[in-house]
């Protein structure tokens, strides 16, 4: 499933980053923590690899 904005891509890098133990979970905050807990390796490396060019910043709220 590919990220639909900027933010939720970068979220999932810090995700994945805290799944690989690159980085402490403790440092994790917001969507990044609760993707953590919630999403697969594979599934946070599938968003966090989506292309940004495109994206908006933010998910529209429509």
């Amino acid at each position: 499933m590919p990220a639909t904005s900027k933010a939720q891509q970068k979220a999932a890098g810090a995700a994945l980053s805290a799944k690989r133990g690159d980085t402490k979970k403790s440092e994790l905050k917001g969507a990044s923590k609760g993707m953590y807990e919630s999403m697969s390796e594979k599934e946070l490396e599938d968003m966090a690899s989506t292309k940004r060019k495109g994206k908006p910043e933010h998910k529209s709220k429509d």
